[in-house]
């Protein structure tokens, strides 16, 4: 799996930080690394990109400080994002500081909905 070494890469966490460790998530999709900084335990990508989740924490964006080189990531072996979307980090990265977060009304998930993914997740 390639990605694109041009795009910059984005953590999002709910910790203050100045680097983050190896085995962190990180993702080129800016608006992706901003929900992981909710900490949800469900994210779904709806077909028109938009990004639903259960997350209710506040946190905060990072940028990778650094040049990341292939062997700085590797997929995310458990994802169930699309390919390309969740990498895991194999070094320590420095990050930084984009902007503090917090949920937004309009793209959280409904009871139903979760109940409605995890059904389908099961089956």
């Amino acid at each position: 799996m390639d990605f694109d070494p041009i795009q910059p890469w984005y953590h999002g966490s709910p910790f203050e930080l100045r680097t983050i460790r190896a085995g962190s998530t990180i993702t080129q999709q800016r608006e992706l690394a901003r929900v992981f900084s909710h900490k949800p335990p469900i994210v779904s990508i709806e077909d028109d990109g938009r990004i639903r989740h259960n997350g209710a924490q506040p946190g905060y964006l990072y940028v990778v400080a650094e040049d990341v080189l292939p062997d700085d990531v590797m997929p995310h072996p458990r994802t169930t994002m699309r390919p390309g979307d969740e990498w895991l980090t194999t070094r320590e990265l420095r990050v930084r500081f984009l902007g503090s977060t917090v949920p937004r009304p309009e793209e959280l998930l409904t009871e139903a909905e979760i109940v409605e993914l995890r059904n389908r997740v099961a089956s």
